[in-house]
């Protein structure tokens, strides 16, 4: 998935923009001044044009140009820099990313996120998903305490069938008592980065070769030693993801 000529998509994007944007103004700008000329030319001596009026029309047509002008300038400075956020990001291939989000990819029979609640519940439910809406797992998630907590999958399904690599969903859904309000859920999902791209929108990374995510979703990048701890099973623990020793603590954020 790696595409780094990609990275250079949306300057030639802007550039294109900007270039026809110019070539619309200088044709206007060529007609008016032929009509201007045409009517100066032709004009009744005993009842001039309002010469005020034209000269009006040129600065608004020089003030449209020193916008475009600008624009230009401001696009190669965005575009520059999604080029060097993209270079920046083809440093992440091989590491661990946590990103926010529900889409979670499961990569070699593994799969790891993390759950966070704002208030303590009294109980919390799990549920993966395939991307058509199937339920292919559920299980009692251990934390239920405020904080965050980690949940970790093996990739098998209810009946312990292992499933195929890919994107999956997990949804959270904490009980409250009689009374109480809501408990609210944040999530974010584990996965190697497999590559770089980037469309006019911004630079991605993807994660296994299923699940993409925005730079601005990522939360930490890690070691490859952290995606493969404590997966041993389908567990959900009740550590935070920052919480991890050794490899870990050297998360380098984002």
């Amino acid at each position: 998935m790696v595409d780094i000529s990609s990275i250079t998509g949306a300057v030639q994007t802007n550039t294109e923009t900007t270039n026809s944007s110019r070539q619309t103004l200088s044709a206007d700008m060529n007609t008016f001044l032929t009509l201007l000329t045409t009517q100066l030319k032709y004009q009744d001596p005993m009842d001039p044009m309002d010469t005020a009026e034209f000269t009006n029309q040129l600065v608004q047509y020089s003030s449209v140009e020193q916008s475009i002008q600008m624009n230009e300038k401001l696009n190669n400075l965005l575009s520059l820099g999604i080029s060097n956020l993209g270079a920046q990001a083809v440093s992440y291939i091989g590491k661990t990313a946590q990103v926010l989000g529900d889409v979670m990819p499961l990569q070699d029979g593994k799969a790891k996120a993390t759950y966070t609640l704002n208030k303590d519940v009294q109980s919390v439910t799990i549920m993966v998903k395939d991307m058509n809406g199937k339920v292919v797992y559920t299980a009692t998630g251990e934390g239920t305490t405020s904080g965050t907590h980690e949940f970790t999958w093996d990739g098998k399904d209810s009946n312990g069938n292992q499933l195929e690599d890919g994107a999956y969903q997990i949804i959270v859904s904490p009980k409250v008592g009689s009374g109480e309000t809501a408990a609210t859920v944040t999530t974010t999902v584990f996965g190697k980065v497999t590559g770089v791209a980037n469309d006019s929108d911004g630079v991605y990374i993807g994660l296994g070769n299923a699940v993409t995510a925005g730079l601005e979703y990522i939360v930490t990048m890690r070691d490859d030693d952290y995606f493969n701890s404590n997966m041993g099973g389908n567990t959900s623990g009740e550590e935070s993801a920052g919480g991890e020793s050794s490899e870990a603590d050297e998360t380098a954020k984002v």
